[in-house]
């Protein structure tokens, strides 16, 4: 039955492929197509995944078939647990892209769905690895697909350098993951995953280093980020949540393995990855919300989040260096929610953001003001999303940041004073991003969604049934994941046993509605209960502050507008969300290396005298970029001219560089003779 689901949605999956490269998006059925082989697909991946988790381990020996040697995939519950969530996003996402393809000129080139297939298909083969060949197979097709989808519309110049850039951080992540391979590969003499745990000293210590730089390169980690808000927006439409939400779990998933085939990783490993983890989430989000275009608002979340999970993660690790089993699950049990939190909402703003985006025909902010009158499915699961991610209760978002400052307070447990500074260091700046987080994305939904629009004309929004089911599924699991939440801790129990065992893990629920860090006698609360106490207080507060006023609550007020920020405002004059992040700008202008400067750019006639017209312009300086890709890129470019030079050179001169080239050879193997 095992094989039957895999090859069968690996089968579908290529057909789905292949029609898509020989018809292209001409007919509206050959657009359809495509996602709806990864909708069928998904669903069979999924049902692979729960039965993988709630199953035994499987091995399915490939043989020689693949021309390189023993190749095998493994099936178990960690790997069901991941495929279970790439299976339901896959479901929920194809059935927005069949939805949202169907008008024509949305897809307008033959490769999309291609693409989304082939990125489908090389996380699947990921997550099943046994061998490293098999594994670097499948983390190849990613890198490989990330750039077909991101390259295939090539709409401007500035998509076909993103294209580029993201294959050039993929292949970057790949050969970490190939040297480290090949360092555990030699010394354990076997490519199989399972042989290198009993690699010893400093190989094992290099691997891990590699290994971390490589799956943190993919998910967004400091400084290898900066692909993410180039490569995201040059998706398109809900593609760019497969991108997000789906496949980049693969790197938190290869982190999850190692760290239970490797074991006990370098002290200084995890001081880094904890202290660069927290770093990494406040940068993220510092700059997501000061972005004025909407998918890179998304994408710098995206980095803002993978470094809240490896703060979480580097809690696990920290358990791994000590020796502490219940560190380790308090650690991965939090990274674990936080990437289920993640993935569902990550898909759910990207998903929801496409439909009006398109229909709108601009990613600004500020132009896509009022799209919840518009678009009520769409603006609803992006919503949800967004206070997912703001952490707010009563959402998933909410629990699993909980369950993260959670694990970063058990630092007194441990008796490593390096490892105590760096989670309190990693906990401040968490709690720092959590607050500016909640700016950001607040004003997403107060400046984008609620806003009354300018225009209340309300265009087709081409929500389809189709996909408001997968806008629906996507947005009511950022609540009902959370309601749930206790029964999500316990799956998540079953599918980290190959990592730490589930009862230690399961030490997380006190009662069947309560959750607590797994430790017994720290803090307890019950995300379920919420749903209930939360609407009664709200109506208990309504209705108290109904009775103090007397009824005037509910009385409509008019006052004159207020030429600045009131809802009574319409114009130049009105708040923009440029305006709202503008004091983040100024508060954190070191970290953002923000420059502004004041232009006069004309005159206005104001009641008849001619006043110089100002304006203040406010750059963001995107410091990894400016301080360290450019001035490395400067360097590669002066040496390929210098290089270059050699190639117009003289036959003589080529002669006597080998003669000179000849004689320090034979001077340097005498002088060792």
């Amino acid at each position: 039955m095992t094989v039957a689901l895999l090859v069968s949605a690996l089968a579908i999956w290529g057909a789905g492929a292949a029609l898509d490269v020989v018809l292209g998006p001409r007919a509206p059925a050959a657009r359809v197509v495509p996602y709806a082989a990864g909708l069928v697909g998904g669903a069979l991946v999924l049902a692979l995944g729960i039965g993988a988790v709630t199953g035994r381990s499987r091995v399915l020996d490939l043989g020689s078939s693949l021309g390189v040697g023993e190749s095998s995939l493994r099936l178990d519950p960690l790997a069901g647990l991941f495929l279970t969530l790439v299976g339901g996003l896959a479901c929920a996402i194809s059935a927005c892209l069949v939805s949202w393809c169907r008008p024509p000129g949305r897809i307008t080139s033959r490769g999309s769905g291609a693409g989304y297939l082939m990125l489908l298909a090389s996380v699947v083969v990921v997550l099943l690895a046994n061998d490293a060949f098999s594994f670097l197979f499948g983390w190849e097709g990613l890198t490989g697909s990330f750039y077909v989808v991101s390259a295939v519309a090539r709409r401007d110049g500035s998509e076909v350098r993103a294209s580029w850039i993201t294959l050039g951080l993929g292949k970057i992540s790949g050969a970490a993951l190939l040297i480290g391979f090949l360092i555990l590969a030699g010394v354990a003499h076997s490519f199989e995953l399972g042989a290198w745990s009993a690699v010893p000293g400093v190989p094992l210590a290099a691997a891990w280093w590699l290994l971390v730089a490589g799956f943190g390169a993919k998910v967004g980690l400091l400084p290898f980020q900066v692909w993410l808000p180039l490569g995201y927006p040059a998706a398109q439409g809900p593609i760019r949540a497969a991108m997000a939400g789906l496949a980049a779990n693969v790197g938190f998933y290869g982190l999850w393995r190692f760290l239970g085939v490797l074991g006990r990783p370098p002290l200084a490993l995890v001081v880094a990855v904890l202290v660069v983890g927290g770093i990494t989430a406040l940068v993220g989000i510092v700059f997501a919300a000061t972005q004025s275009r909407l998918p890179r608002v998304v994408a710098y979340s995206s980095i803002e989040n993978a470094g809240v999970i490896l703060v979480g993660y580097g809690v696990a690790l920290a358990g791994a260096a000590t020796g502490r089993q219940d560190m380790v699950a308090v650690g991965l049990l939090a990274a674990s929610l936080q990437v289920l939190a993640h993935a569902v909402a990550k898909s759910a703003l990207f998903a929801g953001s496409a439909f009006f985006e398109a229909g709108e025909g601009t990613d600004e902010l500020d132009e896509l003001s009022g799209v919840g009158y518009r678009y009520r499915w769409s603006s609803a699961c992006f919503s949800l999303g967004s206070l997912t991610l703001a952490g707010l209760p009563p959402t998933l978002g909410f629990v699993s940041e909980w369950y993260i400052l959670e694990s970063l307070m058990q630092e007194y447990r441990l008796h490593d004073l390096a490892l105590r500074l760096a989670m309190a260091t990693a906990g401040a700046l968490v709690a720092l991003t959590a607050g500016v987080a909640a700016l950001c994305f607040i004003r997403l939904i107060g400046l984008t969604v609620l806003r009354r629009p300018a225009d209340p004309a309300r265009p087709d929004p081409g929500e389809a049934v189709l996909g408001r089911a997968g806008l629906a599924v996507l947005g009511s699991a950022c609540l009902g994941l959370a309601a749930v939440a206790p029964l999500v801790v316990a799956y998540l129990a079953q599918g980290l046993r190959p990592l730490v065992p589930a009862r230690v893990i399961d030490a997380a629920r006190v009662s069947p509605w309560v959750l607590q860090p797994v430790y017994a006698g720290f803090a307890k609360f019950s995300p379920s209960w919420m749903y209930v106490t939360m609407p009664i207080v709200f109506a208990a507060v309504a209705a108290m502050a109904l009775v103090a006023s007397r009824g005037r609550l509910l009385r409509v007020r008019r006052v004159p507008a207020w030429r600045s920020a009131s809802g009574g405002v319409a114009g130049p004059d009105r708040y923009s969300s440029f305006g709202y992040a503008n004091i983040l700008r100024h508060v954190l202008g070191n970290i953002l290396g923000a420059r502004r400067e004041v232009v006069v750019v004309g005159s206005s006639d104001t009641e008849r005298i001619h006043e110089p017209s100002v304006e203040v312009r406010t750059r963001v300086v995107e410091p990894v970029e400016s301080f360290l890709y450019r001035p490395v890129r400067a360097t590669f470019l002066w040496a390929a001219r210098q290089a270059r030079r050699l190639q117009s050179g003289r036959l003589d001169a080529y002669i006597a560089y080998m003669l000179v080239a000849v004689i320090v050879v034979i001077a340097v193997v005498a002088a060792h003779a």
